[in-house]
């Protein structure tokens, strides 16, 4: 019997969906790289597993896993893929709802312009919640690479992050300073690397080097930590368009332990069956 699955995508970012909802479902590494491979698999950045939920305050749970076969904590893209795959397909009815991930739960609202705002929970900047090898916590880091200081800013959306401002994002070296960063030794579970241009205080230009993926054409919670960052240096409002390759997000952050709200879109793309 074959697998059935959902491509859909958030800006450019895709996922293939896999519908453990009725029965639980276990993916080895192998198996999500080969289904992630996009010319032997289905292709995708991201598998997104959906699950039932144990908990009798979240409606659903999924899972993230990476291209590379890891399973990561958090995706902001997938999450509103998650909440329009389970409204499309009638698994929930309302206009809100709760969802378990292993970055904690994160509440989801269905827009009537057909996006999706998450509520991605408050971002963490203490180093040990990142986590991140620093003696105290800081606005900015200096972080060394190859025999040169980078300023840098490290926060967690439930997944690490390192921000970097940069001056013209065309030239930025996403692709070989990103997996520099991303394998960093002071990221003890690796990183997402941001490379944020400011264009005033209400718009940023913004690429990600994803983890375990590479430079995607757009990254949620890249989307919020990039914000949070900017918001902590002063050079942010507290409502943010993000611009990305794949389109725009927006990201609003009142501060403090306020959650950080992403909305944007979702999209089905085609529906299939695996081999297997």
């Amino acid at each position: 019997m074959g697998l059935a699955f959902t491509k859909m995508h958030g800006l450019g970012n895709d996922f293939v969906v896999i519908d453990a909802t009725r029965a639980p479902l276990e993916l080895d590494a192998a198996t999500v790289r080969h289904i992630a491979d996009r010319h032997r698999g289905v292709g995708c950045d991201q598998l997104l597993l959906v699950e039932a939920s144990g908990d009798a305050d979240t409606d659903f749970g999924y899972r993230v896993y990476n291209a590379d076969g890891g399973e990561v904590e958090q995706c902001g893209n997938g999450v509103r893929c998650v909440a329009r795959y389970l409204r499309d397909r009638g698994l929930v009815h309302g206009d809100e709802l709760t969802l378990a991930s292993a970055g904690g739960p994160v509440r989801a609202r269905l827009c009537d312009d057909g996006r999706v705002a998450v509520d991605m929970g408050p971002p963490h900047f203490a180093p040990a919640a990142i986590p991140f090898t620093a003696a105290a916590e800081a606005d900015a880091y200096a972080l060394e690479v190859e025999g040169r200081d980078h300023t840098i800013g490290a926060v967690s959306m439930g997944n690490p992050h390192a921000v970097l401002r940069d001056d013209d994002l065309d030239t930025a070296p996403v692709t070989t300073l990103g997996p520099l960063i991303e394998y960093h030794e002071r990221f003890p579970r690796r990183a997402n690397v941001g490379f944020m241009q400011v264009r005033d205080r209400a718009h940023v230009r913004l690429r990600v080097w994803e983890r375990g993926v590479g430079e995607t054409s757009a990254c949620g919670t890249g989307a919020c930590a990039a914000v949070a960052v900017g918001r902590r240096q002063g050079l942010l409002d507290a409502r943010v368009r993000v611009e990305l390759a794949g389109g725009e997000l927006v990201i609003e952050w009142g501060g403090a332990d306020n959650p950080v709200w992403m909305t944007g879109a979702a999209e089905t793309v085609f529906e299939g069956t695996l081999a297997r």
